[in-house]
């Protein structure tokens, strides 16, 4: 059944997140098909394609979100995806991206789907939430950058450095919880990793594995912001955005003096790169480096209060001898 999409009616911009999960017999004829259908549409995206399945990440005018929409859902194979939007006012992603990948989700190792946990509609794992009557664990698999700007209540940030390492976790758990009378509740941003990785939950032998349908995205859509903390990171030029439209606790802490804040940077040197969370005021003392080593890089930005991701050196190129009025550490840098 088509599901209908909810979404702002002034919103000029629609972002539209979603995934599927089964066989992609030729990924490379698939990516080509992709190709060719948005030429013809006003689009930005990340797309990937691969021999399990598919995860795009676009952002179209709001006709063209339809008509893209509308033509997956027309082809049999993928009828069952669930589309999650969000309004926004212009294009959130740098180009149209698309590529073939070997798997979706870099875990290295095969996964069989047919074990996936089950799934929760969002008020169900509200509801899953608020029973004190069963002992449950509420496992949170996304990075810690992502942990730090918000999450759900008592929710187990886990502590790997790569997707990779999550089959080492399992074996872990297994042996830390009543693996037969615990629950294990677990959830992401929108819902993919969760389907690997309740799969490798049970694959372990941890029989009662629930999944958040639909990821937080999907939760604050449907079910508000009950039981979660904080914003939400998105992988675009928006970086973070509430779930809903009811207030919450703000939970972030900039890097520098640990005040309460929201904002996502790119550390201004260029070989760093990495993304902290900064107040207005810290970000102008430190001339948005995340460290004084930054500072005094050789490839520092011109300082700037933008909150969207900088971008690599190249898209810089044209603008070089700009840059380099403002800051001499340019000249001679590619």
């Amino acid at each position: 059944m088509k599901k209908e999409v909810r979404i702002s009616k002034d919103s000029t911009h629609w972002v539209v997140a979603f995934y599927y999960i089964g066989a992609i017999v030729n990924p490379a004829q698939e990516a080509e098909l992709q190709k060719q259908f948005l030429s013809h549409l006003d689009v930005s995206c990340r797309l990937y394609v691969a021999k399990d399945g598919l995860n795009g990440q676009m952002c179209f005018v709001a006709s063209d979100a339809k008509k893209y929409m509308d033509w997956m859902l027309g082809r049999e194979q993928f009828s069952s995806i669930h589309f999650k939007a969000q309004g926004v006012d212009c294009h959130v992603f740098p180009r149209c991206t698309i590529k073939v990948r070997r798997e979706l989700v870099a875990l290295g190792t095969e996964v069989d789907f047919s074990k996936r946990g089950t799934y929760l509609s969002p008020e169900d794992w509200k509801a899953k939430l608020e029973d004190d009557s069963q002992e449950k664990i509420i496992i949170d698999t996304r990075n810690d950058y992502e942990w730090q700007l918000g999450h759900f209540e008592n929710a187990e940030l886990l502590p790997y450095e790569t997707f990779k390492d999550f089959r080492e976790y399992a074996k872990g758990l297994k042996e830390r919880i009543d693996s037969k009378n615990s629950q294990v509740l677990m959830y992401c941003t929108g819902g993919i990793r969760c389907e690997l990785f309740s799969a490798l939950l049970k694959e372990e032998g941890i029989d009662d594995v629930y999944q958040l349908q639909g990821g937080v995205i999907n939760y604050g859509q449907e079910a508000g912001s009950k039981h979660w903390k904080g914003s939400l990171f998105v992988f675009d030029d928006r970086l973070s955005v509430p779930i809903s439209e009811e207030p919450v606790e703000t939970i972030g802490t900039c890097l520098h003096c640990k005040e309460k804040i929201e904002n996502y940077y790119n550390c201004a040197n260029m070989d760093c790169n990495e993304l902290f969370l900064c107040c207005h005021q810290c970000l102008e003392k430190h001339q948005g480096c995340c460290s004084s080593e930054c500072q005094s890089a050789p490839r520092v930005r011109p300082f700037s209060f933008a909150h969207t991701p900088f971008r690599r050196w190249y898209n810089y190129a044209a603008k070089k001898d700009e840059l380099s009025s403002l800051n001499p550490k340019y000249v001679g840098k590619s």
